[in-house]
Parts: structure tokens; sequence; C-alpha cells
């Protein structure tokens, strides 16, 4: 098991190095001046040069590519000068020494995924950290919503099988694969937050945190969790109806399971004890593969709702160039996706013993 995570380990730094590689390649090398980018129209030729200067983008790509790595790197390295640790906010890395040897000092930090262009004096770690939750919390609502109604219509299919609810319900399920989630987010807030807003309460937009009526203090409005938390699981939810019915109809078809309804299990007894189980590691890889989605495919749905996540935010620095923002979200996205692929292998030795970490 150990030697398996430590191999999945390195694929995964591996990944990442690739992920940061074409990351820099596409947006640092993009047509156009970003000292210009983060000053509009009012830059001198003085104003550009300083700024240039100041984050390095007068440097050479190779060596721009370089100090990207560093940043990024728990273990960097730098000159024994102190203003070699000073960076754009005038603060120094928050770092650990390891050692020094002649005039370069090896440290440990966390990753420095440097400042927004468009934040002035931010660190886009904190714009990442204060949108992420909610992304999480939106994708984590969503996933649940369309995990418990899936698994629970791929069951009613399977028993019904090619009865008019199975029909039904694959009918519904296929619509629901077919419609983008961002026509679905359009409707959804307009018939349910709009014509229905005094039947259901909810609002058409709206976040996790709002501000109250005297703008005093915010608080939590779960409602606004709703609209979103269901757009997002309707694509999901159809995926994992078709795949549950798919599953526990092969798991039906086995020979213990004639063996377990020979012994006088009831129907209920039978799929709850025996093929429920059996049934989900298709499943398990739909809703490992959803998750880790949903966190860069929340964009549009947090864009119509207006929800606070990192979609949102990352449909912000598009929209005005932010490219440290862009970049931070996307290695933040891809490192995620691979802890939740190595994870959901670990899952499947406890679903089916017959699968090896090989």
């Amino acid at each position: 098991m150990i030697s398996y995570v430590l191999r999945k380990l390195g694929y995964a730094l591996l990944t990442l190095y690739g992920v940061v590689t074409v990351v820099f390649l596409l947006f640092y090398l993009l047509p156009g001046d970003p000292a210009q980018m983060m000053m509009g129209q009012n830059e001198s030729a003085e104003q550009l040069a300083v700024v240039q200067h100041k984050y390095g983008f007068d440097q050479s790509i190779g060596t721009q590519y370089l100090c990207f790595l560093n940043d990024l790197s728990p273990v960097s390295f730098h000159s024994t000068s102190p203003a070699d640790f000073t960076y754009d906010d005038g603060l120094k890395y928050s770092a650990v020494s390891l050692f020094t040897a002649g005039e370069t000092k090896t440290v440990l930090k966390w990753p420095y995924l440097r400042q927004s262009f468009q934040k002035t004096g931010k660190n886009v770690s904190a714009v990442i950290s204060e949108t992420l939750p909610n992304t999480m919390i939106l994708a984590l609502a969503a996933i649940s919503v369309a995990l418990l109604l899936g698994l629970f219509l791929g069951v009613i299919s399977a028993l019904y099988r090619d009865g008019w609810l199975d029909k039904l319900i694959q009918v519904v399920s296929t619509m629901g694969m077919s419609v983008p989630s961002f026509f679905s987010a359009i409707l959804f807030a307009f018939f349910f937050g709009y014509i229905l807003h005094e039947v259901t309460g909810l609002n058409m937009s709206g976040s996790l945190y709002e501000m109250d009526d005297y703008g005093e203090a915010m608080h939590i409005q779960w409602r606004n969790l709703i609209l979103p938390a269901v757009v997002l699981g309707i694509r999901p939810l159809a995926v994992i109806t078709q795949l549950m019915r798919n599953s526990l109809l092969e798991v039906m078809g086995q020979e213990y399971i004639t063996t377990a309804y020979a012994k006088g299990l009831s129907t209920f007894q039978v799929i709850k004890n025996h093929a429920f189980k059996n049934a989900l590691n298709p499943v398990v890889t739909a809703v490992s593969g959803w998750f880790a989605s949903m966190l860069a495919g929340a964009v549009f749905v947090e864009y119509i709702f207006n929800w606070n996540g990192l979609g949102k935010e990352i449909v912000e620095a598009l929209n005005t160039l932010d490219l440290p923002v862009i970049t931070g979200a996307v290695l933040v996205i891809a490192t995620l996706f691979i802890i939740i692929n190595i994870f959901v292998d670990i899952v499947y030795v406890w679903l089916d013993p017959r699968v090896k970490l090989d």
C-alpha cells in the first residue's frame, strides 16, 4: 500500500510539472505586455519599466520560467541577500531555512502563487482561500444530491427493467445529460427564483454569505445553495442513474445472486447485502471524476447565480486578464483532481477486494 501511494505521488508530481509548464506557456507567452495589462491606458514608459522590473517581466523567458518553478516549489533556492526574499508586496516568504551553501540558501515554504495583477497587493493564495471553500461546498452539495437521487433512481430503474417507470427514468436522465449546465441555470433561476419566488422563497442569485439589511454583519444564506447545487448536480445525477442501473443489472445476473435467492432471501435483502456494494465500482469512478470536474465546471453556474466561488473568480480574472489568479486557480484544481483520483483508487480496494494495488 505504501509503495503504491508513493508511486502514485511520483506520477502526480510529474503530472503537476506538466500542468505547470503548459500553464506557463499558455499564459506567460501570450501576445501583449503583462505590465500594460496591469496598468491600463494610463501608463508612462517609466512606470512600465518599474512594473516590468518589479515583476520580472524584463527577464528572459527561461529565467521567468525558472523563477516561476522556484516560487511554486515547496523547497526553493535563494541568494543569501535579504532582498531576494522580498516580493511585490514588500513582505518576505514565510519560510523555514534548511541550509546554506555558499551564497545560496535553501528554504522550505508553501507554494507561492504570486500576486494578483488587478487586486493590488493581494496574494493569489488569499484570493483562492476566500473563494475555494464556497466552490467546495457547492460541489459537495451538488454531488450529494446527484449521488443520493442517482443511486435510488438507478436501483428503481433496474428493479422495474423495461417497465414504464424504467423508461421514464431513462428519458429524464438522457435529457439531464444533454442539457448544458448554463442553460439549466438560466431556466432554474428564472422559473424558481423569479416566477415562483413567492412560493419557493428562493432568489435568482446570491452567495453563501450575504450582508444583512443593516450592513453590519455577514450571515449564511443556505437557501442560496439550493438552486446552484441542483443545477450543477443534474448532469452527474443522470450519469449516476444510468451507471447504477446497468451495473446493478449486470450484478443481478451473477451466479452468487441466484444462490442468494435460492436460500430464500428477499429482493431487498439480496440488493442490500450482496448486489448494491458490488455495483458501486463504476459509480465511484463517475463520482470522483464529476466531483473533480465540478471544481472547474462550476464556472458558468457560479457566474449566473452570482455565487462567490472560484469559478466566478476565474471568469472575472479572464475578463481582466489577471494571469496569476487564472494560473493559481488552474494549478489548485489540477492538484485537487490528482488527490481525488489517488483517493478513489484506494477506495476501490474496500469496495472490491479483487482489485489489487499493483
